[in-house]
């Protein structure tokens, strides 16, 4: 489903953010080690020191190409991103981009603050050519592997040009990772017709319709298992919503299915339905959500996620990579901004 470098490609430095997470650094450690088993990688773990060597002292990295970068305390869900970023100059976070600002890391990876992980980012290696802001995108439901929604949760109120962006980030992902040709793209509203939504899907609208992309209007939110489109655009505050109610009702359905069928299956097989059913919807948790249109292959995650969901990050980040998606997004916002489609 997924274009795959292989095991055997080229050695990436992965930066890992080892304090990130609502259980770094004992899940990022164990995680971004599971990660090596997959990928020829390099790891940079960036903590407190003795607290990730402590983690490191539970397994075998004899061999291993491992190493800890010091960095001072982290920046929390409850702190401003950039307020966070000014007392804490120190923090895993910026010591970990700057990693890859300065070329020892290929790949940035934090389960931590998405706020203070896009911020960091954006200040430090600089946002693509013509971009506003920064977006988070990917596949994000299980039963629909290949329609990408973007964005996620970065952006909440935003211009038409920056859909148009969005769009066009996201077919590149589509394009380059899932290998689809000439993807469709559409702009989720409340009905297929043009006439259909509130002023910024109107505005986007046009402005995507004028776009070079494989733009078919409007679509709605059973179109994320139709196979009518590929790529799905809304605002962030929208995609968030989206997103996250969909991981809520994986977790209802799965305790629902374990209650209405207990007694009727094994105790070992009802629990992988139930697994399965909750790893259905909640797919961002298993790989992950790359950071479009910033200058450098960034990974975000799930701050609840534990090692498998970090390696999973780790292994799409790797992918990415190795398929040079970050020089691609470049090449199609160059065509974008020198057709007047970035216009404000």
């Amino acid at each position: 489903m997924f274009k795959d470098p292989g095991r055997g490609g080229a050695l990436v430095k992965v930066a890992v953010d080892a304090m990130g997470g609502d259980f770094g650094p004992s899940e990022t450690v164990k995680g971004a080690l599971q990660a090596m088993e997959a990928h020829n990688i390099e790891l940079l773990l960036v903590g407190d020191r003795e607290v990730v060597e402590a983690e490191l002292a539970h397994y075998d990295i004899k061999g291993k190409s491992v190493q800890v970068v010091a960095s001072e305390g982290k920046i929390g869900d409850d702190e401003h991103p950039i307020e966070g970023l000014r007392r804490k100059p120190k923090s895993s976070i910026l010591v970990a981009t700057k990693l890859m600002k300065t070329g020892d890391a290929d790949l940035l990876v934090s389960m931590g603050s998405t706020g203070a992980s896009m911020a960091s980012s954006v200040f430090l290696l600089g946002l693509m050519e013509g971009l506003e802001r920064p977006c988070i995108g990917g596949p994000f439901l299980g039963v629909a592997p290949r329609t990408v929604l973007v964005d996620m949760g970065s952006n909440i109120d935003c211009r038409p040009s920056l859909m148009v962006s969005f769009g066009a980030l996201g077919s590149v992902f589509s394009h380059e990772y899932l290998g689809i040709e000439n993807p469709k793209v559409g702009l989720l509203s409340v009905g297929s017709e043009a006439a259909k939504g509130n002023r910024q899907v109107h505005d986007s609208y046009e402005l995507l319709q004028e776009s070079h992309l494989n733009f078919i209007g409007n679509v709605e939110g059973m179109d994320f298992f139709t196979g009518r489109v590929d790529v799905i655009v809304c605002d962030g505050f929208v995609g968030n919503i989206i997103m996250k109610f969909t991981e809520g009702l994986g977790t209802a359905l799965s305790r629902y299915v374990e209650q209405r069928l207990a007694g009727h299956l094994p105790a070992d097989e009802l629990g992988k339905v139930s697994d399965d059913l909750w790893q259905t919807t909640n797919m961002p948790r298993t790989m992950g959500g790359p950071l479009f249109g910033v200058n450098g292959m960034v990974m975000i995650g799930h701050g609840s996620c534990r090692a498998s969901g970090i390696a999973g990050a780790i292994d799409t980040g790797v992918r990415c990579a190795g398929i040079g998606m970050v020089d691609s997004m470049r090449q199609e916002l160059a065509r974008l901004a020198s057709a007047g489609a970035l216009k404000s």
